[in-house]
């Protein structure tokens, strides 16, 4: 049962880049090269080859990433290339091995049990999507400098101040992905306080990926980021996603997402440079 849920994975990881990124393959590897302004996005392992990615091809990888001022970043699934772990930290590499989990729907709570705090899914044809939008963007920028599920003093003023304009194409590209059902995004929040939480999903045919979910740290340890992603899967369920899967980037962050139904399959891993000790 593994081995099918890590191919329909493969498929997806392969898929979600294609519609705003064109693909160059270096050797065993794709790297995704985004057309436009955007997230960038990663390298790795080309679906259509036999052969594990070599040293060459890392190397060949890293060179374009500079050349194109993008971040050398790869990610992959361990248990799908096991040899790229000793062939990337070889490179010089730190490789994150994220928990990788899968929900299992029967084990999904309901949002409201999780948090008193409510949860809203973004809606383009709502008034402030497009600050809704950057509130979520806002959120997670604040939430992910401060990693972890520690609280902390970082709260609403940090996300305002974090807050930044989207141009036109960049809101045009979310509302099209919310419409037509590839993307999901949602904020947990009061009147009072406004966004504290945030999170978002992907989603290629019948497989979705939670992703980006972020607790401002003054506002932790209430279950928002529980209960964000308990939304989120609810919503991908009723869509007729048949798998919804994240990567945890702990094993302390993985136990909120136990309390949400998800099990651990495997093992993500997320690449980049070294940091360099003075």
């Amino acid at each position: 049962m593994h081995k099918d849920r890590f191919a329909r994975l493969e498929r997806f990881y392969d898929a979600v880049p294609r519609d705003a990124a064109r693909p160059e393959q270096h050797g065993a590897l794709v790297l995704f090269v985004r057309d436009g302004t955007g997230w960038p996005f990663y390298a790795r392992p080309r679906l259509d080859t036999t052969t594990s990615p070599a040293l060459a091809d890392v190397a060949a990888v890293r060179e374009r990433q500079r050349e194109l001022g993008l971040p050398e970043a790869f990610e992959w699934v361990h248990e799908t290339t096991p040899e790229l772990l000793a062939v990337a930290r070889s490179a010089g590499l730190s490789v994150l091995e994220a928990p990788l989990m899968v929900l299992d729907p029967a084990a999904l709570p309901e949002a409201a049990t999780l948090s008193s705090v409510p949860v809203r899914l973004l809606d383009p044809t709502d008034e402030d999507f497009a600050a809704a939008v950057a509130a979520r963007r806002a959120v997670a920028a604040v939430g992910f400098s401060a990693a972890g599920t520690d609280r902390g003093p970082a709260g609403p003023a940090e996300r305002d101040a974090a807050l930044t304009g989207l141009d036109v194409a960049a809101l045009d590209e979310e509302a099209t992905r919310v419409a037509d059902g590839r993307r999901l995004s949602a904020l947990a929040g009061t009147p009072g306080d406004g966004a504290l939480a945030s999170g978002m999903a992907m989603r290629v045919g019948d497989v979705a990926e939670i992703a980006g979910v972020a607790t401002l740290p003054a506002a932790r340890r209430r279950g928002l980021g529980a209960a964000v992603t308990a939304a989120l899967a609810h919503a991908l369920l009723a869509a007729g996603t048949g798998l919804v899967f994240l990567s945890a980037g702990s094993e302390e962050i993985a136990r909120v997402y136990l309390r949400v139904g998800f099990r651990r399959i495997g093992t993500a891993c997320i690449a980049e440079p070294a940091p360099v000790v003075p």
